[in-house]
C-alpha cells in the first residue's frame, strides 16, 4: 500500500501535544492516549484502503457498462436537439438582491494608537494582570537561569556547534533556540554519577523554558521557514520528558561510560540513524532545502555536531569527571535559553502592535499577564553582559551565532595588528641604541 495513505497520521503522531501539562504523568498520559488513537486510526485507514481496492476492482466491469449506457444517452439527446424537439426556454439573468457594500465601511486610522489609550485608561486591570503573572513566575527556569556568568556574553549559543566539525551532508540545516537546548538536555541526562534531584531540576527548568521558547520562535518564525526544526525540537523533547529518551535510544543505557564514551556513542548513533533515514526518506525532500529535511534527520544532524563538538573540546583531564561535564552543559543550555529570552520584549512589543483590532486586546491581556511572569526572568538578564548588537539582528540564534563570530574575528584581528606594531616599534628602539 502507497506510504501517503497514512503519512498525515504518522506526522501527527511524531508532533507532540500543545496542550500544556503542568506534570509528567499528565503529558505521559496524554501522549499515550494520543499514540493509540492514532494508531488505529492507521489501521483504520489501512482497511479501508483494502477495502476500497478490492470494491474498485470488483465494479470495474459496472462501470464500464455504465459509461457505455452514458454514452448512448448523449447520443440520443444530440439527435433530439438536432431535430427540434427539445428546447429550453433562455432564463432571464436576475440581478442579485444584495448590493455591494464594501464602500460604506469606515476603516480605523491610527490603531496603534488604541493600544497607548487602552494603557492610559485600564491602569488597574493592567496591574491586576501583572500581579496575576507574578504569582506565576517560572522558579525551575529561574533558578537555571541565575547560574549565568555576568562576564561569558552567552558564549554557549556559538560554542555548541564547532566549524572544524565535518557536516554529515554538504547543505547545512538552519537552526532554531529550541533544538540545541533539547540535544544538549538529552546529552546531560544521559551522563553517570549525577545526583537524580540534579537532573530532575535540569528537566524542570528546560521544560518551563522551552514554553517561552515557542511562543518567542511562533512569532519570529511567521512565515514557517524552521517549522520542521521546531517540531524535530518538539518531538524530541516529548522523548526526554516523558520516557527518558532521545529518538529510540535509552538515555539511561549508559550509565556505566565515561562522558568520552557517551559523546562518542551518541554520534555514531546518530550518524547511522541520519544516512538510514535519508535512504529511507519517501518525499526526497533531502534533495530539496535542508530545513525541509524529516524531523529524524534533523533531530539526529544536531545530536551528531553537538557530540563531536564536545569531543573536540573536551581536550583536558576534567571531562573524565560526570558532575564537571553537567555543570558544563547545564551552564551551556542557560546561556542558549538566556540569549533566546532577550528576544521577549521585543516579540511582546511586536506581538501587541501588529495584531489586528479583533485581537489586540487578548494578546495585549496575554502580554501583560507574561509580563508579570517573566519579570523575575528580565531583572536576572539585565544584569548579564549583552552583545552590542540591534534587536533585530538577535532575534535568530544563527544571526547571534554569525555576529559572534565576526566579532571574535575582528577581535583577534585588532590583537594581531597590535602585537605586530609593538614587535615593529621594539626592533627600532633597538636599531636606535
Amino acid at each position: 500500500m502507497e506510504k501517503y495513505w497514512t503519512a498525515l497520521f504518522i506526522v501527527l503522531k511524531e508532533t507532540p501535544l500543545e496542550w500544556r501539562f503542568y506534570t509528567r504523568f499528565g503529558r505521559k498520559l496524554a501522549h499515550n492516549i494520543k499514540n493509540i488513537t492514532l494508531d488505529l486510526c492507521i489501521y483504520t485507514q489501512m482497511g479501508l484502503v483494502w477495502l476500497s481496492k478490492l470494491v474498485q476492482l470488483l465494479s470495474l466491469m459496472l462501470i464500464i457498462r455504465f459509461l457505455l449506457g452514458y454514452q448512448s444517452l448523449l447520443k440520443f439527446i444530440r439527435w433530439v436537439k438536432y431535430t427540434g424537439g427539445l428546447h429550453a426556454p433562455e432564463s432571464e439573468s436576475l440581478p442579485h438582491p444584495m448590493q455591494e457594500l464594501s464602500r460604506f465601511v469606515m476603516h480605523l486610522e491610527g490603531e496603534e494608537d488604541v493600544i497607548d489609550m487602552m494603557m492610559q485608561r485600564n491602569f488597574d486591570a493592567t496591574g491586576h494582570w501583572i500581579r496575576m503573572g507574578t504569582k506565576q513566575q517560572p522558579k525551575h527556569v529561574i533558578r537555571l537561569l541565575e547560574k549565568l556568568s555576568s562576564s561569558r556574553e552567552f558564549e554557549g549559543v556559538v560554542q555548541f556547534d564547532s566549524d572544524l566539525v565535518d557536516p554529515l551532508d554538504p547543505e547545512k540545516p538552519p537552526n532554531c533556540w529550541a533544538l540545541p537546548v533539547v540535544t544538549l538536555t538529552s546529552i546531560a541526562v544521559a551522563l553517570p554519577n549525577i545526583d537524580h534531584d540534579l537532573k530532575e531540576q535540569l528537566r524542570q527548568g528546560v521544560h518551563e523554558a522551552l514554553i517561552y521558547i515557542r511562543f518567542i520562535e511562533d512569532n519570529l518564525d511567521s512565515k514557517h521557514e524552521l517549522i520542521n526544526v521546531r517540531n524535530a525540537a518538539a518531538a524530541l523533547w516529548t522523548g526526554v520528558d516523558i520516557y527518558c529518551k532521545w529518538l529510540d535510544v535509552d538515555l539511561r543505557a549508559f550509565q556505566d561510560k565515561s562522558p568520552k564514551e557517551i559523546f562518542e556513542e551518541l554520534a555514531e548513533k546518530a550518524k547511522y540513524r541520519f544516512k538510514v533515514f535519508r535512504e529511507n526518506d519517501p518525499l526526497h525532500c533531502l534533495r530539496e532545502n535542508a530545513s525541509s529535511w524529516p524531523i529524524k534527520v534533523l533531530a539526529a544532524n544536531s545530536m551528531y555536531r553537538i557530540c563531536q563538538t564536545l569531543l573536540v573540546s573536551s581536550t583536558g583531564g576534567e571531562w573524565e569527571s560526570g558532575k564537571f561535564v553537567f555543570d558544563k552543559l547545564s551552564a551551556m543550555i542557560a546561556e542558549i535559553i538566556g540569549a533566546c529570552l532577550t528576544n521577549l520584549q521585543y516579540v511582546i512589543s511586536e506581538q501587541c502592535h501588529q495584531s489586528s483590532i479583533q485581537e489586540r486586546e487578548d494578546r495585549t491581556r496575554h502580554s501583560i499577564l507574561l509580563l508579570g511572569e517573566t519579570e523575575k526572568i528580565l531583572e536576572i538578564l539585565e544584569q548579564q553582559t549583552l552583545p552590542s548588537y540591534k534587536p533585530e539582528q538577535s532575534l535568530h540564534i544563527d544571526e547571534w551565532r554569525l555576529l559572534s563570530k565576526r566579532k571574535d574575528l575582528l577581535e583577534s584581528s585588532s590583537s594581531v595588528t597590535i602585537e605586530t606594531s609593538f614587535g615593529s616599534s621594539s626592533d627600532l628602539c633597538l636599531n636606535i641604541d
